[in-house]
């Protein structure tokens, strides 16, 4: 198994500082986390996972709080 560097991170610091190992995963797409030196768990953006097999209600609801997410100033401002 071959596994990029960048994104390994020790079960310690996943314990740790979840939310620095959250931003990690939103950037690699997936991160590994080492157990005892050992890969242990794989950690994935189920947003960007293809292999998530999802309903299209699922996907809509997705795409559907991503575009609240980035957008929702101007929403804010359209509603007043």
């Amino acid at each position: 198994m071959n596994i990029n560097t960048n994104k390994i991170v020790s079960i310690t610091e996943a314990n740790q500082n979840f939310s620095r190992v959250a931003k990690l995963t939103e950037k690699h797409g997936e991160l590994y986390i080492f157990k005892n030196n050992k890969p242990k768990y794989k950690l994935v953006d189920i947003e960007n996972d293809t292999s998530i097999e999802m309903t299209d209600d699922e996907k809509i609801d997705f795409i559907a709080a991503r575009i609240l997410k980035l957008y929702r100033p101007a929403f804010e401002e359209l509603a007043k």
